[in-house]
């Protein structure tokens, strides 16, 4: 198989910090202003903070503003979220419904490890 070239996976990875940073934040739009299916929930509760976490981590993530930072708190709420919801359900992420809160939290802390990469606003 021929070698991947460096552009391709530079691509490849603003792609997967931009569209993950993206669906995040749809998560705190949901929380924040009960659009896209979501309900709204008061700001000054455990899961309104965690939708104004999800909201703006999610969009410096994908755009590229200090996303070493906001991956980083994004993976703690992730954590969070595992811990406190799923994990009391049951051992595996499969049974207890957290997938999505484990695959978030892996993918933020590579974010949070590799940095913005050469197509982000800032750099860490």
């Amino acid at each position: 198989m021929a070698r991947v070239t460096p552009r391709l996976v530079e691509t490849a990875y603003f792609l997967l910090r931009m569209m993950t940073g993206l669906l995040f934040a749809e998560h705190g739009v949901q929380k924040t202003f009960g659009l896209l299916g979501g309900a709204r929930v008061p700001l000054p509760s455990e899961l309104g903070l965690a939708g104004l976490i999800e909201l703006a981590a999610g969009a410096m993530i994908a755009a590229g503003v200090y996303p070493r930072w906001a991956a980083l708190l994004a993976a703690g709420e992730m954590a969070v979220a595992y811990l406190t919801v799923h994990a009391r359900l049951g051992f595996w992420p499969v049974g207890n419904h957290g997938e999505l809160a484990v695959l978030y939290f892996f993918v933020f802390l590579f974010i949070a490890a590799r940095g913005g990469g050469q197509l982000s606003l800032t750099r860490d």
